[in-house]
């Protein structure tokens, strides 16, 4: 099967714990929103999205078409493709274990966006930069070892050798907290690195996932869209102490 990914073409966002995924199993994929020519670009996104006729509409992107099915939502896209990929484990409760932090991780996400955008999505950062200063600051003090602290206890309590975070093979959840700690290297990179101090657990995993042979490809190919200020990871120094 061939996949089709639908996303916007020039931010990492929530799209790219998709990307992680297919590229690490090295599956086929075309990433529609990416593409050139008939049936291909951001018109191509917009039309499978607002078609009037879908039985499943998503409300946005993500969203992932695999042979009749399509499939939104982040943490639901990996749900269908952990098994798929070899990214899941084999156990129903293991499964779940996994989904349940693709979902925690996704409610962290929110937070990490809404840094920069704490009043509204449809207003400029500039127009709210005196509450992003004073959310980021709470962010960072309260927010970021709050969750950070949780996953690095996940990892510690995980009964088998590995350094996964569920069982003893790599799983969805592990490439995307791959992603969440790139990200916050980049938004926050002295909070981070405060942070990180106390983490050996999940800054081991970031290194371990990231040696993998084709992450380690993709992550240096051009393929990966670097981080930027139009994602859910945005740097801006005042916010980061």
């Amino acid at each position: 099967m061939i996949f089709q990914l639908y996303y916007w073409p020039t931010i990492q966002g929530r799209g790219e714990f998709v990307r992680l995924a297919l590229e690490d199993a090295g599956a086929e994929y075309v990433d529609v929103a990416r593409g050139k020519g008939r049936g291909s670009g951001v018109p191509a996104l917009l039309a499978q999205m607002n078609r009037a006729d879908a039985p499943h509409p998503a409300l946005a992107p993500p969203f992932l078409k695999a042979g009749d099915m399509m499939i939104a939502q982040t943490a639901n896209i990996l749900l269908y493709l952990g098994p798929k990929l070899g990214l899941a484990p084999r156990a129903t409760a293991d499964r779940l274990w996994v989904h349940q932090l693709e979902l925690t991780i996704a409610d962290f996400i929110v937070e990490i966006h809404d840094t920069h955008h704490p009043i509204a999505s449809s207003l400029y950062y500039e127009d709210q930069a005196a509450e992003a200063r004073r959310r980021s600051t709470i962010f960072i003090d309260e927010r970021i070892p709050k969750f950070l602290g949780y996953f690095e206890r996940v990892l510690r309590r995980n009964p088998r050798r590995g350094g996964w975070m569920v069982g003893a093979r790599a799983s969805t959840a592990d490439l995307s907290m791959f992603q969440v700690i790139e990200g916050l290297r980049y938004a926050f990179p002295k909070a981070t690195a405060r942070s990180e101090r106390d983490l050996p657990r999940l800054v081991e995993l970031r290194e371990r996932v990231a040696a993998r042979p084709r992450l380690a490809a993709y992550l240096g190919s051009k393929r990966r869209i670097p981080f930027n200020d139009s994602g859910i990871f945005r740097h801006y120094p005042e916010l980061d102490h």
